[in-house]
């Protein structure tokens, strides 16, 4: 049975670490799209034959933008949690079964690190791609 329970923590936590990739790689891909987006429409913004849109539409990306890092830096929160109840799990599981010597329980410190450094560069990249496009905007 105690086989059985493993090799599920193991495969949940495989799980969240794809799913928490996929939340990164969408986070960082969106926020360089957008920021081309947005930039380049600030700079019609700003031309002669600016498009009385322009602002509007530049206003709407910015919120979305906003709303989508939001989520993905609220799922990687998500993700971080669920791999320390797992790990917890797993840290309990080799204590009774005299194994823990195995496994190196200062990972958790590391992994929470990890989320921590995904949290900033995604906070910098969508902070880039609002601030960049308003500065193109208005100078």
């Amino acid at each position: 049975m105690i086989e059985k329970v493993h090799e599920h923590i193991v495969n949940e936590l495989q799980q969240s670490s794809r799913t928490d990739t996929i939340f990164t790689v969408t986070a960082v891909l969106f926020n360089l799209i957008i920021l081309a987006i947005n930039s380049s429409v600030a700079n019609n913004a700003s031309s002669k034959n600016a498009n009385s849109s322009d602002d509007f539409v530049l206003v709407v990306f910015i919120f979305v933008s906003i709303i989508v890092n939001v989520v993905a830096i609220a799922a990687l929160h998500t993700g971080k949690n669920t791999r320390n109840k797992l790990l917890h799990g797993l840290i309990l599981m080799y204590k009774e079964n005299q194994v823990e010597k195995y496994y190196d329980s200062s990972l958790m410190t590391n992994y929470n690190k990890r989320y921590f450094f995904l949290t900033v560069v995604i906070a910098c990249l969508v902070v880039n791609s609002i601030i960049i496009p308003i500065l193109i905007r208005f100078m």
